[in-house]
């Protein structure tokens, strides 16, 4: 069992996983309103047909899920983050780049006393990362 965030978006869901799948290397997965069967959409009149009813893209070996809520009655993300552990330096600096654009950072990326690099930040979708480079492992 392996627990998988779901995120949800006023109506941000489609870009913001398409650019998680960039980032991560991993083409997002969408299944839209207008893919339900007509007797369930009925029940939501005013539900956008082109609104992601869910979204999944990998990362490294887990998920990220999320969903358009267009009532924009979701309240902010706070609390969560995710947290992504990188390899290496290099990796761990192009995906802190990809995110950090247009985003808010809390903590700039930088060597910690737990890990090598480590920063966090709001993308300008509104979810809340952690980014971290691996310490190194004794041999």
């Amino acid at each position: 069992m392996h627990p998988i965030p779901y995120v949800f978006f006023k109506d941000q869901c489609r870009p913001a996983f398409e650019r998680y799948g960039q980032t991560f290397g991993a083409p997002p997965e969408f299944m839209n309103f207008a893919d339900m069967p007509d007797e369930t959409r009925a029940q939501m009149p005013n539900m956008p047909t082109d609104a992601v009813m869910h979204g999944a893209v990998r990362i490294g070996e887990g998920w990220l899920y999320g969903s358009d809520d267009p009532s924009g009655e979701t309240p902010a993300m706070n609390g969560v983050n995710i947290h992504v552990e990188l390899d290496d330096e290099a990796e761990t600096r192009r995906v802190w780049d990809a995110l950090s654009e247009g985003a808010d950072i809390r903590m700039p990326l930088e060597p910690t006393f737990w890990a090598p690099l480590f920063g966090t930040m709001t993308d300008r979708f509104g979810v809340r990362w952690m980014i971290a480079q691996k310490p190194d492992q004794p041999a």
